[in-house]
């Protein structure tokens, strides 16, 4: 399937970042798109571009009658709902994180029992094995894998739950027949995302002045930064091309390290802290995080098509046109911690 002309298709989660980008990928492409959300972390506001021609649905996809209907009459099903957040909140909330497996279920009954067609899982980079993450080892899908004990070490609570919604899916692919497939988000970043996120709490930080500016841990840990569009992209074509269950990442193969991208941010910002503060006491996650892609490009014919540089000035763009200085000055801590 590659015409998305009048699909009925359902994005859970669909007003949050990625989400609400996700929906208006497919509205463009002429899908006929349903939202289901409970807006705790995702905003209405992410919507407004295409309000008028989506239905939205509010509720908590846990109730199953919820689920239900949000579920009904769909042919495709994107699943990017989660209880979720950047290192601090997955670190300090893992009883939140841990109630996304019942979430996931919940959701997968219900689009069984009402026939969904296809269904594509926004799924995590944290569920890749931890220790292998400390040098720099480039992830492949197939580092993790039920068939050999010892075979998954997942990043906390969070990843756990994560490598269990795609453990969960490939059994509801295979009991009831329904398309399947996986994507892996490696360290997404772009407009709309909140600042319990690293690229834009560097960028609030920044943004308010903060100076000695705090960066966590030493600051040589690295990611691979990749943008929102990047993402959405990977999540259609997967939902394309793969019917079997079978995971990719959606990732750039280039470390970035924090202090890296610190510096860009600094620069298009054109502005620069006089000290800056390195505090190892908080959590920073793995060591080292990228993605191998050869899968993606094999299977989907992806590739990232947005480098760092421009990727950031479209997200430092979008944010100091819609998030006022000193409201950011005066609440730089809540909005750096709370979801």
């Amino acid at each position: 399937m590659s015409d998305w002309t009048d699909e009925r298709v359902l994005v859970t989660g669909g007003a949050s970042f990625i989400g609400s980008h996700l929906v208006e990928d497919l509205v463009a492409a002429g899908a006929d798109v349903r939202v289901a959300d409970d807006f705790s972390s995702g905003e209405r506001a992410n919507l407004d571009a295409v309000a008028d021609d989506i239905e939205i649905l509010e509720g908590d996809l846990k109730d199953i009658a919820f689920a239900d209907r949000a579920t009904e009459g769909i042919e495709t099903l994107f699943h990017l709902a989660a209880d979720h957040g950047g290192r601090g909140y997955i670190s300090n909330y893992p009883a939140n994180c841990a109630t996304n497996m019942a979430l996931d279920t919940i959701v997968y009954e219900a689009a069984a029992e009402n026939g969904v067609d296809r269904i594509t899982f926004a799924s995590s980079a944290c569920t890749y094995p931890t220790d292998i993450q400390q040098e720099r080892t480039r992830l492949r899908e197939d580092m993790i894998q039920f068939d050999e004990r010892g075979g998954a070490y997942a990043d906390e609570v969070y990843g756990w739950a994560k490598l269990m919604g795609e453990r969960s899916l490939q059994a509801f692919q295979e009991q009831y027949d329904i398309d399947a497939s996986i994507v892996r988000i490696f360290t997404a970043y772009g407009p709309r995302e909140n600042e319990t996120h690293a690229i834009i709490a560097l960028m609030a930080k920044a943004y308010a002045g903060q100076d000695p500016f705090r960066i966590w841990g030493d600051g040589e840990q690295t990611r691979n930064f990749t943008y929102v569009k990047d993402i959405t992209r990977a999540l259609r074509l997967a939902a394309e091309n793969i019917t079997d269950g079978t995971a990719v990442n959606a990732g750039i193969s280039r470390y970035v390290s924090i202090n890296e991208a610190t510096e860009l941010i600094f620069d298009q910002l054109g502005w620069e802290p006089d000290e800056r503060d390195y505090l190892t006491d908080k959590p920073v996650g793995v060591r080292h995080r990228a993605a191998d892609t050869t899968r993606a490009e094999e299977l989907l014919g992806w590739e990232p098509e947005y480098n760092l540089g421009d990727g950031l000035a479209e997200t430092l763009e979008w944010y100091t046109e819609n998030r006022d200085r000193d409201y950011v000055r005066s609440n730089l801590e809540t909005l750096l911690h709370e979801r």
